[in-house]
């Protein structure tokens, strides 16, 4: 499964890092950081995640 994240639009509120901590993180300077690339057992959690972010700035694209 493949994850993008508009860092544009993410105002790392860490909404994600919540629901789905396997994939998403908040690095030393409170950005966010993620692995572009999920196995798809982790889809709920990162549907969770797409739902979670306020500024909706997370998509399943593959």
């Amino acid at each position: 499964m493949i994850i993008s994240v508009d860092l544009d639009v993410c105002q790392n509120y860490g909404q994600c890092v919540f629901a789905a901590p396997e994939v998403f993180d908040l690095d030393d300077n409170a950005e966010l950081v993620y692995q572009a690339e999920a196995p798809d057992s982790s889809r709920g959690e990162i549907e969770a995640a797409v739902t979670a972010c306020p500024v909706q700035a997370i998509r399943i694209v593959g």
